[in-house]
């Protein structure tokens, strides 16, 4: 895929061209087609004629309808592109997933635990049962910030207060707070803390005591629960709480990074404030580097289902094993309903920030969702927050909200993001540290500050996408070992703690 100029075609088979920077009236893009008007950087150029009716092709497959007639050298986008439903054949398995590369012998530097898994943080945190609790929660870790110096206990990376809005007002043995507890007993159980507690207030539908047993989770000198209601309030709870704290110090500064195999990464891949150089640069390249951890043993995590609509079809012929592949037919045909009992469609997915960056449907965006994961086979796919067990390229269920579904790779199990952006998100996603891979190099030098790898490279001709995904691969092996991201250096990672809740999320 070479750039030529300004402008950029990716397959013979499409009708449009994506441009590169702003692309005036009166540019000449080749093969006498001339810009007849202004076309946005990342937007979308007609290459031909399109008639009313007719697919509109970018990657060789089909991304919306034209809804009028489109003459070639205009601009492509909402106006006269829209979303229809285009189901192809699932074939499971048909086309023959490409073979893994040769296996490198890498690792990194974690923080083993008892029970085998490796962190890549060593965190203290306070999770709340409810959204009433989460004051006080918040006052814990704040007080504990002013009274305790952690400074001279280096292999300590702080304390995360994650609180959520949720917990009550549901039934107790509903679909919510069941989805709640395997949430928050995900980050509980969560190799990057140390040391965890469990606020509760005391009269809420999801009772600590009912959460901890069913998630199998046991008070002890790492994990103790906290209810307001029984501790005297607000003021005594936040001083039992810190005195708690402080019996965790020593356990998790006794914890010392030591070498282990690139087997024990677990990646949570998320993609927001995506653009029209998202498909193109950033997410494959972040594809190679999923490749390289699956060949070295490690797992990357898909999510985001409605942002894969239209592109399943792709993952469905890396799979290896029918089953697999039924399990995620059944979450798009989920999906489906799901956006119905809202009066709504999947299409409603690209936001205005999508849109202005030049993405049209959920068609197009989907395309580039899905090259995040490379092309290694798709080995199983889970539910939202599901512990994942399985070794390379696998999809669990979240909507495409990103921090609804970073949560949800975190509690299955993640202990290390990477987030690719074209608008320039913010975000990060405590305990995990989280990568934010720009897309182009505009954005990559405006929000320098926030991002940690320029993907740009890749339209500017300064890298390839094989030497891109090297570097991304390798900068996971170094935040993995302690590096620490923009995002941990600006404090972001306490507020995007956002459980899912059954409803019209996407």
């Amino acid at each position: 895929m070479a750039a030529k100029q300004n402008w950029l075609k990716l397959n013979e088979q499409d009708s449009v061209l994506v441009a590169l920077a702003d692309l005036p009236v009166g540019t000449d893009v080749g093969d006498g087609l001339t810009v007849s008007e202004t076309i946005p950087r990342g937007h979308k150029l007609a290459r031909r004629a399109i008639a009313a009716g007719e697919p509109v092709m970018k990657f060789g497959i089909p991304i919306g309808i034209a809804t009028k007639p489109i003459a070639a050298g205009t601009h492509i986008h909402t106006h006269n592109l829209e979303f229809q439903t285009m189901r192809v054949n699932w074939r499971l398995g048909g086309a023959a997933a490409t073979p893994k590369p040769a296996n490198r012998s890498v690792g990194f530097d974690g923080f083993k635990r008892e029970d085998g898994r490796v962190g890549t943080r060593n965190y203290l945190g306070v999770l709340t049962t409810v959204n009433c609790s989460a004051t006080v929660a918040r006052l814990i870790a704040d007080r504990f910030r002013r009274e305790v110096d952690l400074s001279g206990f280096p292999t300590i990376d702080g304390i995360a207060s994650l609180t959520h809005h949720q917990g009550c007002g549901a039934r107790g043995d509903g679909p919510n707070i069941a989805l709640l507890r395997r949430t928050l007993a995900g980050y509980a159980h969560h190799p990057n803390f140390a040391g965890v507690l469990v606020v509760a207030l005391g009269c809420e539908d999801n009772q600590v005591h009912d959460f901890m047993a069913k998630a199998g989770l046991h008070a002890s000198e790492r994990l103790k629960p906290f209810i307001i209601q029984e501790e005297g309030g607000t003021e005594a709870t936040v001083r039992a709480a810190i005195d708690a704290l402080k019996t965790m110090i020593e356990p998790a500064a006794a914890a010392k990074r030591e070498p282990v195999g690139a087997e024990n990464l677990v990646v949570g891949l998320q993609c927001g404030g995506s653009d029209g150089f998202s498909a193109l640069t950033a997410n494959p390249a972040l594809g190679k580097a999923v490749d390289l951890l699956a060949a070295a043993g490690g797992t990357g995590i898909l999510s985001e289902t409605p942002e894969i609509y239209g592109a399943e079809s792709l993952l469905l012929a890396r799979v290896t094993d029918p089953a697999v592949g039924e399990k995620l037919i059944e979450l798009i045909r989920w999906w489906e309903e799901h956006a119905s009992h809202d009066n709504g469609s999947l299409d409603n997915n690209p936001s205005p920030g999508n849109k202005a960056g030049g993405i049209t449907t959920i068609l197009e965006k989907s395309l580039g969702a899905v090259a995040k994961s490379g092309s290694s086979p798709l080995t199983a796919v889970y539910r939202y927050a599901e512990p994942i067990t399985a070794k390379g390229a696998v999809f669990m269920d979240s909507p495409g909200y990103d921090p609804v579904s970073a949560t949800g790779q975190v509690a299955a199990g993640a202990n290390l993001v990477c987030f690719t952006t074209g608008r320039g998100s913010c975000f990060g996603c405590k305990p995990a540290p989280s990568l934010k891979l720009a897309t182009n190099t505009p954005m990559y030098r405006r929000m320098k500050d926030d991002m940690d790898i320029n993907c740009g490279e890749i339209v500017d001709g300064t890298a390839s996408m094989d030497e891109m995904g090297e570097r991304i691969f390798d900068l996971m092996l170094r935040t993995a070992s302690g590096q620490k991201t923009r995002s941990e250096e600006l404090g972001y990672g306490d507020e995007e703690f956002v459980p899912w809740n059954y409803g019209a999320t996407y």
